[in-house]
């Protein structure tokens, strides 16, 4: 019996593949601003590259676009939006390699940094490799949509690496034929066989081989270390703490309360505070800590006014504000964004930011 997903790691999911499925909902006609908000998300901080959505959150956001887009089939849909740029230093890796087979085992080493909980295992056959995916955890209704966006992402990825559809290639998949795949199968570049004993990408032997259009030995290495790094970084930020912070980080409106962050990671209040005391943090740290970047951020790279990043971190006026910024950086925010804008970027002071 495979264990939930709230009672195991939430690695959390890419910010920007939520941010690609709200821009599909769009085009279909919902409201997908109102739609992220409802479910506690700021659409505009989903752009990042770099951010993390929890599990739950995202699983709220996916379940109710598919209940009111009326739309099962939003997996297919975003793998065709999966651009390789956007999987971070992943994709920047598995478009230098030189052959397919190499972007294959890239991507079967560090998936993970891309949709946690799935696992892909390589087996050769006597003309074709089974890629086959599995999930080590429950993900409720999230699974079928990251199964669908991951598989028929890889034929996306495919044709994006060689120029063209991976000749001889397939996907399997476990389970009968949903009643509204037949709408997306003409826009599949190969064959998908339902019914099957895996869910698997399937590819010949003799394609392996294929040459990677954006093939580049030395980006490959700097890539493949950023992997390294980032999965590194990713499993050891593991803790509550750090799921904490993923939901704050994200959260609209901002500050997210206390009641909010607790319901998301389905924990009490009282369970929250003890979890986060025994990783020797504490919620308002946390908060104060995601203000500081957004103020350093939004103080360096935005023509905002004080009033207007004040109202934007939660705070009543600039003068709050700015008392709380100078307090954690020893600067005015005036005076913080006049050095940020040098050719020398001024640099934060390392010190935590103490509770308001």
């Amino acid at each position: 019996m495979r264990a939930s997903v709230s009672i195991t790691q939430d690695l959390g999911m890419p910010a920007i593949y939520l941010h690609l499925l709200a821009e599909l909902l769009n085009r279909i006609g919902v409201d997908e601003r109102d739609l992220l908000r409802r479910v506690g998300l700021d659409p505009v901080r989903l752009k990042s590259t770099d951010l993390r959505v929890s599990q739950s959150q995202a699983a709220e956001f996916v379940t109710r676009a598919m209940i009111e887009s009326g739309e099962p089939g939003l997996g297919i849909m975003l793998a065709r939006e999966l651009k390789l740029p956007l999987h971070g230093a992943l994709g920047t890796a598995v478009m230098s390699s030189r052959t397919l087979q190499e972007a294959l085992d890239l991507m079967t080493r560090y998936l993970t940094l891309r949709a946690p909980h799935l696992t892909v295992t390589r087996r050769k056959g006597s003309s074709h490799v089974h890629y086959s995916v599995s999930c080590e955890v429950d993900l409720g209704p999230l699974q079928g949509f990251i199964l669908d966006a991951m598989l028929f992402g890889c034929v996306t990825m495919g044709e994006q690496l060689t120029g063209a559809p991976v000749a001889g290639s397939r996907v399997q998949r476990r389970g009968p034929e949903p009643a509204y795949f037949h709408r997306f199968r003409q826009r599949i570049a190969v064959p998908v066989d339902y019914g099957a004993a895996e869910d698997a990408l399937v590819v010949p032997i003799s394609s392996l081989s294929l040459p990677v259009r954006f093939s580049d030995d030395q980006l490959a290495i700097t890539a493949r270390a950023q992997c390294e790094q980032a999965l590194r970084e990713l499993t050891a930020d593991a803790g509550f703490a750090c799921r904490v912070r993923r939901v704050i980080e994200t959260s609209h409106p901002f500050p997210p309360k206390l009641a909010r962050v607790a319901g998301t990671l389905f924990v009490s209040e009282r369970t929250l505070k003890r979890r986060l005391q025994e990783e020797e943090a504490s919620f308002q740290t946390l908060v104060d800590q995601v203000r500081l970047e957004r103020a350093g951020d939004l103080l360096a790279n935005t023509g905002m006014t004080l009033g207007q990043i004040a109202d934007a971190l939660g705070y009543a006026d600039a003068a709050n504000f700015t008392r709380a910024f100078k307090r954690w950086t020893g600067d005015s925010p005036s005076r913080y964004r006049a050095e940020a804008r040098r050719p020398v970027t001024a640099t934060i002071r390392s010190t935590s930011p103490a509770p308001l």
